[in-house]
């Protein structure tokens, strides 16, 4: 006869190989997966520009969001972190990139929505860099299943432009 003791860890290493090979048949599965999800960030109106006392560009706006992200879940998903950004260049670096917004999808109910607001976080440049500075505001998302590897994209939309003067 096998003792309890042996008994337990052939029942606990034959329970650890069943989870282990579901998870990585469900990670497999997001595989096949194909999203399709459309975004829209215009810029609405710019609220103030301004030099700060230190001499930082200050940036507020007010922004529309519409979004649906509905194609990103699949019975893996487990949320989406979503974020869009304002992205520039200066002559200091090629890519200068500015939280603006985020949110977390937790369903996919949530994931079609459309929102009227001002940047949550703070548009800031050090210097003077932002006067008549082109920019991209980009939407990015990350799917965080719940098994596997996280799956992040985004949608860049082009043509935006800040004031030549401070407001």
């Amino acid at each position: 006869m096998h003792s309890f003791g042996y008994r337990a860890n052939a029942l606990a290493t034959f329970a650890i190989t069943i989870l282990v090979i579901m998870c990585a048949m469900a990670s497999f599965s997001d595989t096949f997966n194909t999203p399709s999800p459309t975004a829209s960030v215009k810029v609405l109106n710019i609220n103030w520009f301004q030099k700060q006392l230190h001499g930082n560009d200050e940036v507020s706006m007010t922004l529309n969001i519409s979004a649906d992200l509905q194609s990103l879940f699949t019975w893996n998903t487990k949320q989406v972190f979503v974020f869009v950004a304002a992205e520039y260049e200066t002559p200091k670096n090629s890519l200068n990139q500015i939280s603006l917004w985020d949110g977390i999808i937790p369903s996919k109910e949530n994931a079609k929505f459309s929102i009227h607001t001002s940047n949550k976080y703070r548009f800031i440049d050090q210097g003077s860099n932002l006067k008549g500075k082109e920019f991209n505001l980009t939407l990015h998302w990350h799917v965080m299943p719940k098994t596997g590897k996280m799956f992040t994209n985004k949608i860049v939309m082009t043509g935006y432009r800040l004031p030549e003067d401070y407001r």
